[in-house]
């Protein structure tokens, strides 16, 4: 039987692994994913590494070989995670190679504590940036206000992007225009354009999961009768939103602006296709990929979704399919008095804080482990 990975991502979609760990990557793992599986990158979170490194004892031998008196919790935790990248790095760089800079890449996020702090961003990517030292690397910035401008910077510096956090087509098309904005900069400053490429991170699963739960109460409240018109469109928003906007993404880069640059060069910026693991169990465990098909995209995958896929997904060209009934639902939404601009807006608060709290989860198990071994 056929793989339906491979068919995944030989329709053109790009499937990255939503997972890292030290023992993935020495076990000969990850590069059995790229050969047997097609996975094309990596993308991590604070969440992740926390997993990773506080709920395991894979990285005893690495903290014992630090100079743990000399680093910090958030010091030991760099040194980890950037040999974790940097390792993963080379085990793609075959596939950044043959992709020709497209694909291979290994995403790594700035402090999420640096969320509204611009200045912060730009010192941190950079900083990350240089220590990691592999032309594969995508350093993660949120998209918040503070976010928005150092992207540009960072584009136009030549550093990769991957913009995370996104759940509104509006902040999307703002992403877009900082991308744009930092290619149109790299050019006057006399760069390349060519050598630089961005994924604008959009988040699936969260948005169905709140917008279901305001759905729910909405239909708690009126007969049963009533209640259909709320649970008809359970399930349905997160992918209606996706499809709305992968459809304006085409304008985005299209027209003579976007055309001189990319006469120069420029690639268009990939939407990727984050939080695409089904936490509603009545839902089918592939959802989330199966409904977000299309050539030059990304879906981050996560580990129990990748067996799920491989064992039982289906591809079809399906971003594309039925707009019309995706505008549909997203204007019966606000008819039903649910503003999903309200939702996407918490869901971003609650996205950072999220990250900021396993974050400080992980510098705080860090710091246990490092006074242990000090002892």
């Amino acid at each position: 039987m056929s793989n339906p990975l491979i068919t995944l991502r030989d329709a053109g979609q790009s499937v990255w692994y939503d997972f890292i760990k030290k023992s993935l990557i020495e076990s000969g793992g990850l590069a059995k994913l790229i050969a047997e599986d097609g996975v094309q990158g990596v993308t991590s979170n604070p969440a992740i590494f926390e997993s990773a490194i506080a709920k395991s004892d894979d990285y005893d031998e690495a903290l014992g070989a630090l100079d743990l008196g000399n680093l910090d919790a958030k010091g030991v935790f760099e040194s980890l995670a950037i040999a974790d990248i940097q390792a993963a790095c080379d085990v793609l760089r075959d596939v950044y190679k043959n992709t020709k800079g497209n694909d291979g890449f290994v995403s790594l996020e700035v402090s999420p504590r640096l969320a509204d702090d611009t200045a912060g961003t730009l010192s941190e990517a950079r900083r990350l940036w240089k220590a990691v030292d592999r032309p594969n690397l995508m350093v993660k910035v949120p998209a918040t206000e503070a976010g928005i401008p150092a992207i540009r910077t960072l584009i136009g510096e030549g550093i990769h992007i991957n913009v995370t956090l996104l759940f509104a087509k509006a902040m999307y098309e703002r992403v877009v225009e900082a991308y744009i904005g930092g290619l149109e900069d790299r050019i006057a400053a006399g760069g390349d354009p060519g050598d630089v490429r961005s994924v604008a991170s959009f988040f699936i699963s969260r948005i169905d999961s709140a917008v279901d739960k305001a759905l729910e109460a909405k239909a708690a409240a009126v007969s049963d009768d009533e209640a259909e018109c709320f649970r008809s469109l359970m399930g349905k928003i997160a992918i209606a939103n996706a499809k709305v906007t992968f459809a304006g993404s085409k304008s985005l880069f299209g027209g003579d602006r976007w055309n001189a640059i990319a006469a120069k060069g420029g690639v268009a910026q990939r939407l990727l296709w984050a939080s695409t693991s089904t936490k509603n169990p009545t839902y089918r465990d592939v959802l989330y990929v199966e409904e977000l098909i299309a050539p030059n995209t990304v879906n981050t995958v996560p580990v129990a979704t990748v067996d799920a896929f491989r064992d039982h997904g289906e591809v079809r060209m399906s971003l594309d399919e039925d707009l019309a009934t995706a505008e549909r639902q997203l204007a019966a939404l606000a008819s039903v008095g649910v503003s999903l601009d309200d939702i996407t807006a918490q869901l971003l608060d609650d996205g950072v804080k999220v990250f900021v709290d396993a974050f400080d989860r992980l510098l705080e198990s860090v710091e246990g482990k490092r006074r242990a071994m000090l002892v």
